[in-house]
């Protein structure tokens, strides 16, 4: 009984220190964050730099009393290797600096010397360790699939505001407001790229970061990140796959592990590439390697996030007759848009029949890719028709098709711009409206109806007006459940658009095409604007927050998320016709 007691006694005092080492270590994280974000008094200032030394010795002080009076020592290793190697780790590091290899007056940033900057990277990697493990909560049976989408939007929206809205994240003689700070968090965040501020010249190096890391979180998804951590600590179970299965359309349950290795290692193949080429092409008019090397980084991310984000106040209308560049950007944003799914069996065909194997294309990549082509070419085209005595009137046949082509990608997904939009015919702009509406694929980084929603409803007029029961495509039917959820997402779409075109217009003084130019952009998570959305007052921000998260969540998921569980069907109702048309 005695060891019983014993051993309850010492898991209290556990978990008693694995909250403090948690409280200590985001207490320390606030300290450096402040530092660097607010003008305090040099008392201040040594005051905090006391504290992270003082947090850093506690932090390694409990872990070896936890070793110490651990019954299972092996295990406890074990459980606690990343601990055990950040300790190392910065053990080293201050070795290092006692030894006399490198001065302990290194300055990074100015007031800070080796020792702090040492101590200071501690706490954050402890940190970060420790939020790893409050991915559990995310899996938990009690949620719905729809409901955690919303939920880990919204708390990446809050995190990314909190950072935007410090004074660290505006450029020097810059502030940025809370209503600004949220709008940009929640355009990062949900990969669109409208902006009420320069993104170039508002925001800091460290903004600019901010807004980086919000676009890559929320391109991919909390969940991959979360699943991924899952994989890692080896507890990636039946019901994370099952719930990720829901969250990423992805029906193969036995695979859905692999699927998220594919999405990251994807994402940094594509994301590196992109990097590297434009690097090159951003060079001779970056001045610097970093600059070019900052330039490439961050617009090749948020290309292939499909978020429309760029550091030039004039995106890329300085680019507009750069071949290469055009062409690397498109592609980024091409395959960004086409959505892993489809992306991995696209690879896995490549891939069997470079074995002379037959491979198989599903039915969802076979309407994601054609639907894509389409719109493409029919983009391409009616925008250099429109635009051939306006805005091209004064480039090449060849110079026209680059534009016209470059716009027809980004305006269904990223929102570049290599043509002044505002200057933009009624015809064009009504037909970037239909592009942004539709968007791009499941799966993928960008908004908009889908494509494969878009299909599926030319299909089913179709089979409407041949008279058949049932819709079909590539000799395959589609389910009813299928035709249902598109009428659902179909009308939704148009009648939050509707309603919040309404409301803008009511709260704006402007033209109604750029008011539902702007509506559309936001919904379809575009970026593309002809003008409005710096001038847009403090409702019509609001307007423009909400309407930007709904399209990139989804109107049915949030519709499911606030609805709740699916309810038990015990009961049928007898059937009557009614009078349609």
């Amino acid at each position: 009984m005695k060891a019983k007691s014993d051993i309850s006694y010492w898991q209290t005092v556990q978990k008693i220190l694995d909250g403090l080492v948690v409280l200590i270590a985001v207490v320390g994280t606030f300290l450096l964050v402040a530092e660097y974000s607010f003008n305090l008094s040099p008392e201040n200032i040594d005051l905090f730099h006391l504290l992270i030394r003082l947090f850093s010795a506690v932090l390694v002080f409990q872990f070896f009393l936890k070793f110490i009076f651990s019954g299972q020592k092996v295990k406890f290793i074990k459980d606690s290797k990343r601990e055990l190697v950040l300790i190392c780790l910065f053990g080293a590091a201050l070795l290092f600096l006692r030894t006399g290899s490198v001065a302990p007056t290194i300055y990074f940033p100015a007031k800070t010397t080796g020792y702090l900057f040492s101590c200071q990277i501690f706490i954050v990697a402890f940190l970060a360790i420790k939020l790893v493990h409050f991915y559990k909560p995310l899996f938990s049976p009690r949620l719905s699939p729809p409901l955690i989408v919303v939920a880990t939007f919204l708390v990446i929206i809050a995190i990314g505001t909190f950072f935007l809205f410090l004074p660290a994240s505006a450029a020097p003689g810059k502030k940025t407001s809370l209503l600004d700070a949220l709008f940009t968090a929640t355009s990062a965040t949900c990969v669109t790229g409208l902006i009420v501020v320069d993104t170039g010249s508002h925001f800091s190096t460290f903004g600019q970061i901010v807004i980086l890391v919000l676009i890559q979180i929320g391109g991919l998804g909390l969940m991959t990140f979360a699943s991924f951590f899952a994989l890692l600590s080896g507890s990636f179970g039946l019901r994370e796959r099952i719930i990720l299965r829901d969250i990423v359309r992805y029906q193969n349950l036995s695979k859905i592990g692999y699927l998220v290795l594919y999405i990251l290692l994807l994402t940094f193949i594509f994301e590196a590439t992109g990097a590297i080429l434009l690097y090159f092409h951003f060079l001779p008019t970056a001045g610097s390697h970093l600059s070019a090397a900052y330039s490439a980084l961050f617009h090749s991310v948020s290309a292939f996030c499909n978020a429309g984000f760029s550091i030039y106040s004039d995106s890329f209308t300085g680019y507009q007759k750069n071949v290469a560049i055009n062409l690397i950007m498109t592609l980024l944003i091409i395959c960004g848009g086409l959505g892993f799914v489809v992306i991995v069996n696209l690879l896995g065909v490549i891939g069997s029949w470079i074995k002379k194997r037959k491979g198989y294309l599903s039915l969802h990549s076979k309407l994601v890719i054609f639907t894509t082509i389409i719109l493409l070419v029919m983009g391409t085209f009616f925008l250099y028709i429109g635009e051939s005595d306006n805005l091209l009137k004064n480039l090449s046949f060849k110079e026209k098709l680059l534009a016209a082509f470059f716009q027809s990608v980004t305006a269904r997904t990223a929102g570049f711009n290599t043509i002044h939009i505002g200057s933009l015919t009624t015809f064009s702009s009504f037909l970037l409206i239909l592009l942004m509406f539709i968007g791009a694929s499941p799966g993928s980084t960008g908004g908009g109806i889908k494509t494969s929603t878009f299909a599926t409803l030319i299909l089913t007029i179709k089979s409407m007006v041949q008279g058949k029961d049932q819709v079909e495509a590539f000799k395959r039917t589609i389910p009813q459940t299928f035709v249902y959820q598109t009428l659902c997402v179909v009308t939704l779409a148009l009648g939050w658009s509707s309603i919040s075109a309404l409301f803008l217009s009511f709260t704006e003084n402007s033209d109604f095409l750029n008011i539902l130019f702007e509506v559309f952009s936001a919904f379809g998570t575009v970026g593309l604007s002809r003008g409005l959305t710096p001038h847009l007052t403090s409702w019509g921000k609001m307007i423009i927050i909400i309407t930007i998260f709904v399209g990139r969540v989804g109107p049915l998921t949030l519709a499911l998320a606030i609805g709740g569980r699916k309810a038990a069907k015990l009961y049928e109702y007898p059937q009557e016709g009614i009078i349609i048309g």
